[in-house]
């Protein structure tokens, strides 16, 4: 048996799609935050994307 969706769930999945992204991004800042802060500048990842010559 098919049942069709009803508008209630429609909606309250649009908004949990746009929590999960608002989390997603907040993950992200706080992730790279600490990348920053525990680098110092350095080349913390290993992804050969910080110049060292600059800092020096």
């Amino acid at each position: 048996m098919i049942r069709a969706t009803h508008e209630l769930h429609d909606r309250r999945r649009g908004r949990n799609f746009g929590l999960g992204l608002i989390l997603m991004a907040f993950v992200g800042i706080v992730f790279g935050m600490t990348i920053v802060k525990v680098g110092g500048g350095q080349d913390v990842l290993g992804t050969g994307m910080v110049n060292t010559e600059a800092g020096q």
